[in-house]
């Protein structure tokens, strides 16, 4: 199928990730010209040599989304290479902070409000009004699981996770008149070097993951290209009339099952 993306310009936050670079190829690979944004430029590097033969560009940019000014200068810089910003992936998030609320670190709190939430929003912010001012755009926001159901020990990743559901739904409701679709993906363990294992094979690794592989009705991972699939999909041309919707990519871990 045809996404209609060929000629658009896509943004990938935390492009140098395992979801983030899987967003990058397969974006790529319909056609479009992909900004691939990280903090950590070398990874952004790495994605973008290894993703060179495509029938779209793949370009590494450093960027801390937590740095207003450095995030409005280069989406400035994008929009005067390419034109404007037609597709928004805001993938980009630290994953790391576990503890129970007791012994929760502030720091880490901080970070994650300030990485995953209100990053969202600066980079969101630069090109979200383009967009309506040119009557076409696409914004994904991914989420996870944990945003949506909640996660033991991940509070600043649940809480933080929870408001890009209700960030997502306003600029649906925003972009709605102006051509501009904005949804919500919502992983659960997309992990492509578990995705083949037997649930032994995986317990004998990590009885932690083991537990939680063991909880998804599927009983296995996913992959990130799984993710990546729904992203081009709600970025393309068909995908006109979906919009503020939370779309789970979970081998069915959101089900009560017995």
């Amino acid at each position: 199928m045809d996404l209609g993306i060929s000629d658009k310009t896509a943004v990938v936050t935390g492009g140098g990730g395992r979801i983030g670079s899987a967003d990058c190829e397969i974006l790529a690979d319909e056609g479009a010209d992909v900004y691939c944004l990280d903090v950590d430029l070398e990874g952004a590097e790495s994605v973008a040599a290894d993703l060179d033969d495509l029938a779209g560009s793949v370009e590494p940019i450093e960027c801390d989304l937590t740095d207003r000014d450095g995030v409005a200068s280069t989406i400035e810089a994008i929009r005067e290479e390419s034109g404007g910003v037609d597709i928004l992936v805001n993938n980009a998030a630290a994953v790391d902070a576990r503890s129970k609320l007791e012994n929760y670190d502030d720091d880490l709190w901080d970070r994650d409000v300030a990485v995953n939430l209100t990053g969202t929003y600066n980079v969101t912010r630069e090109v979200f009004p383009a967009m309506c001012e040119r009557g076409w755009g696409r914004v994904v926001n991914m989420t996870s699981i944990a945003g949506w159901l909640g996660g033991f020990g991940q509070a600043s990743y649940s809480a933080t996770k929870s408001a890009l559901i209700g960030f997502g739904k306003t600029l649906a409701l925003e972009g709605a008149q102006s051509g501009v679709t904005a949804n919500i993906v919502a992983p659960s363990l997309a992990a492509s070097e578990l995705a083949d294992l037997e649930l032994e094979e995986i317990e004998a690794m990590d009885e932690h993951m083991h537990r939680i592989v063991e909880m998804i009705p599927m009983r296995r991972a996913g992959r990130e290209e799984d993710v990546a699939n729904l992203i081009a999909y709600l970025s393309s041309e068909q995908a006109n009339y979906v919009t503020g919707q939370l779309v789970g990519v979970t081998g069915g871990a959101d089900l009560f099952a017995f």
